[in-house]
């Protein structure tokens, strides 16, 4: 894994420690945790984007256009 022996590994974690406090350290990871999840999610999701509008949108919005017209 990108050639990082357990040494490696060891002074990272400890400088992670040193920077961010043992008590923030569960809250980084379930924050990393969450962040790759939804990054996955997206990545598994259709590109396609749904871009017909509503009925009722599309009658409001030809009111409106209507009244901006007549004035």
């Amino acid at each position: 894994m990108f050639g990082l022996g357990m040494q490696e590994l060891i002074i990272i974690l400890v400088i992670v420690l040193v920077l961010f406090g043992a008590k923030r350290l569960p809250e980084l990871a379930s924050g990393m945790g969450k962040a790759i999840k939804n990054f996955k999610k997206a990545t598994n999701e259709p590109d396609e984007i749904d871009v017909t509008p509503k009925k009722g949108v599309e009658g409001e919005a030809g009111k409106e256009e209507e009244k901006s017209k007549g004035a």
